[in-house]
């Protein structure tokens, strides 16, 4: 801070936890991390370990290191005695059956994300297929509940605005661990900000001018508000991984190489 992974953000957090798990493996096991101060004794960079003159391939640029892990440790304990504490009270409460599509109407909302961000790329056939995907799933599918446009065709076409900053060239710049978020970096960290302000601006008209004008009865920001919880709860409940359950004393080395090398993939596609 189960299960459909439907956005790239899932995706690279359930490869963070599949590599872990197999370095995890290759630690002796005297080196415990369950409680305590010892779950961080050992997290130490991988560059303390290995020779100074020769590059190696988990190297990143990561100059804010120790703000990063002192965040990455903040999330640990922000996870796992609050969020994950939160999350498996929904998982208790609502069946399988409403959890999916709850999320699959959060999905279909972070469509808009995909067709500005295709547009802005001039991605002919991305936005043509998006635009596609939000007008059958609005409809057909029940405002995202269900999304007969996958069964028709229309694959989905992630795009954010850190990707858009990488299509015109602008690179990474410094890894940079947010608060809950997880990882980042600045140039996607700037890209989260502009995604934000797109949709809150959509809210905004749904609210104001759109179809939900007239139902808050004088209550828009105590809807809102309980809507973005949800849809976090809901976001957190659909990804696998967990810190600390590696036993690599690497863990944060590995998050952050994992990362970068898939941002640079999305960014390249």
């Amino acid at each position: 801070m189960k299960i459909e992974k439907s956005s790239s953000s899932r995706y690279i957090l359930g490869l963070c936890l599949l590599l872990l798990l197999v370095s995890g493996c290759a630690t002796r096991p005297a080196a415990r991390y369950d409680e305590g101060t010892t779950i961080f004794q050992a997290r130490k960079p991988v560059s303390e370990f290995v020779k100074k003159d020769i590059i190696h391939p988990i190297d990143a640029y990561d100059p804010w290191e120790c703000f990063n892990r002192e965040m990455y440790k903040f999330n640990y304990y922000f996870d796992r005695y609050l969020f994950l504490p939160i999350v498996g009270v929904y998982e208790w409460i609502l069946p399988n059956y409403v959890q999916d599509r709850l999320s699959g109407i959060f999905n279909n909302i972070e469509e808009l994300s995909n067709l500005t961000n295709n547009l802005l790329q001039l991605k002919g056939k991305g936005t043509a297929i998006t635009t596609g995907r939000i007008i059958v799933n609005t409809t057909v599918g029940l405002a995202g509940m269900y999304d007969p446009a996958k069964k028709w065709g229309m694959p989905e076409y992630d795009e954010d605005f850190g990707q858009t900053l990488g299509y015109y060239g602008v690179g990474p710049g410094p890894y940079l661990v947010l608060p809950v978020l997880g990882p980042s970096s600045l140039r996607d960290t700037t890209g989260l900000a502009v995604d934000a302000t797109v949709r809150y601006l959509f809210w905004d008209w749904l609210w104001d001018d759109g179809p939900f004008e007239n139902v808050s009865g004088g209550n828009e920001s105590k809807i809102r508000w309980s809507l973005a919880t949800i849809e976090a709860i809901a976001a957190r409940h659909q990804i696998d991984f967990r810190y600390y359950q590696s036993g690599s004393p690497f863990e944060y080395d590995f998050v952050r190489k994992i990362y970068l090398e898939k941002r640079k993939i999305d960014v390249a596609k």
